[in-house]
């Protein structure tokens, strides 16, 4: 049979991505708890592709896709994108992978227990003749709640206080945990956000707010020092608040980049 995509393209255009996006899947991903964790990935799969190609072969990224969705740890998700690039002959390939993650949480007090929901995304690039762990990044979305400062200080009853959230983007230099990464957003912020609090936890939890204010500044300022001192070369945080008495969102963000990653 005629294969298309391997005829010459006169156009003399190269493409720097060409591939497949928005593909969900089911996935296994490691849990430091449980060990694996089964959650419904959408990846984006993409190859570079020279001038004189017209076309790169779809149907071989799922194939390669569905071989490593029973695994998909940090290390095999680099695998995965080497052996597509391999496979098509291409000198750069390019994925990004965004899951849901799931952690049961126990109340503070009650103990009472449900989960939560936290959005990660790995990002790699693999390019012939360079390390795999060159291009790769992963990065967590953590909800949290935060107590302004201010309100605080100024106020005779009470401060305002609002969810927000916090995205840690870290470059992959060695194995960490995800869920490590969210305990250590989490001890940043006036509080941690639960699925499920009885009344006691709730006392607790809007008592230990107020005890712990921040502002979105402060916030990531607070992630961007805990980050630093676990040794990641490469990583940036930004918060967003979602306001509860302005008609806007707060919003700051800060990128630590090592002098040898310069």
């Amino acid at each position: 049979m005629i294969d298309i995509q391997n005829q010459k393209d006169t156009r003399e255009i190269p493409l720097e991505k060409a591939g497949v996006r928005g593909l969900a899947y089911p996935v296994t991903v490691l849990d430091k708890r449980n060990k694996v964790q089964h959650t419904t990935a959408v990846a984006d799969l993409f190859v570079s592709l020279p001038h004189n190609f017209k076309g790169t072969h779809m149907s071989r990224f799922i194939e390669i896709f569905h071989k490593y969705r029973s695994d998909l740890s940090l290390r095999k998700f680099l695998g995965m994108l080497s052996e597509i690039r391999e496979k098509l002959d291409a000198e750069r390939a390019f994925g990004t992978l965004t899951f849901p993650f799931f952690i049961e949480k126990e109340a503070p007090v009650s103990g009472q227990r449900g989960m939560m929901s936290y959005e990660c995304t790995y990002e790699g690039e693999v390019r012939r003749g360079i390390p795999d762990e060159s291009g790769f990044f992963v990065s967590v979305t953590v909800p949290v709640t935060t107590l302004c400062p201010c309100s605080r200080a100024i106020s005779d009853r009470g401060a305002h206080n609002q969810r927000g959230r916090v995205k840690a983007r870290l470059k992959y230099t060695s194995f960490f945990w995800i869920e490590d990464i969210i305990a250590l957003v989490e001890d940043c912020a006036s509080s941690g956000v639960y699925s499920v609090l009885k009344r006691e936890d709730e006392k607790f939890v809007t008592e230990r707010a107020y005890d712990r204010p921040v502002f979105v500044e402060d916030l990531v300022r607070e992630v961007y020092l805990a980050l630093a001192g676990r040794g990641f070369s490469r990583f940036s945080v930004e918060a967003e608040n979602f306001e509860s008495i302005h008609n806007h969102n707060a919003y700051a963000y800060a990128e630590y980049v090592a002098p040898e990653e310069g």
